[in-house]
């Protein structure tokens, strides 16, 4: 059982240096294959490490937990990682190098993973310093101070999702948004305190921070 409940995943894409020290301080911190080689060139040492190890470049560090995978295998580095965070105790998960890459087929499969946090009654986000992304099945995104900042809502692995918007450029009233019209693309939050209510279906919200000048 974790004593943190939050538990940080690092995949095999490089991300923001700084990003990922505010998100693994406090944290359980799970390296997935290659996110071994961002952990240790952010100093960083994980609480566990899992993987095939297809994608990481250094060697192993001693002294720390590690669980080695089959190359052939049904579930993802990633997918492997979170079950291990849920079998340890955690609930929360901040997935980071999870998105863009030369695999967007893995930046896919990663999606599929916060659907499976989410179905399991845990909560989820992949974090970027580009976007943040999150998938809910019930409640609500509450989003604090980033005015400015564009959202953008689609239904995920259902034909519709029923929302609110509250604190967006373009409001909404429990309106179904559907599969293959993207009504819900790159909107903006011009408010300090906006919500997106989801009162039926599953809903994918990205958030793309607003430039820093």
């Amino acid at each position: 059982m974790a004593e943190k409940m939050t538990c940080v995943i690092l995949g095999a894409v490089p991300e923001d240096a700084d990003l990922i020290r505010e998100y693994t301080k406090n944290a359980f911190v799970i390296c997935a294959d290659g996110g071994l080689d961002t952990a240790l060139k952010n100093n960083i040492r994980p609480d566990l490490i899992v993987g095939d190890f297809d994608s990481a470049e250094t060697d192993i560090p001693e002294g720390i937990e590690t669980i080695r995978l089959p190359v052939h295998k049904d579930d993802t580095d990633m997918l492997f990682a979170v079950k291990e965070g849920f079998r340890r105790g955690c609930q929360n998960f901040f997935l980071l190098g999870a998105l863009g890459g030369e695999r967007f087929d893995h930046s896919i499969a990663n999606l599929c993973v916060l659907d499976f946090i989410s179905a399991n009654g845990g909560k989820g986000a992949i974090i970027s310093k580009g976007c943040q992304v999150f998938l809910l099945s019930s409640g609500k995104l509450i989003l604090r101070e980033q005015k400015g900042s564009i959202v953008s809502v689609f239904p995920f692995g259902v034909p519709s999702c029923n929302v609110s918007y509250h604190g967006l450029e373009y409001p909404l009233t429990h309106y179904s948004l559907q599969v293959g019209i993207p009504l819900g693309v790159s909107n903006s939050i011009v408010e300090d305190h906006a919500e997106i209510i989801l009162h039926e279906g599953k809903m994918l919200v990205i958030v793309e921070p607003k430039a820093q000048l």
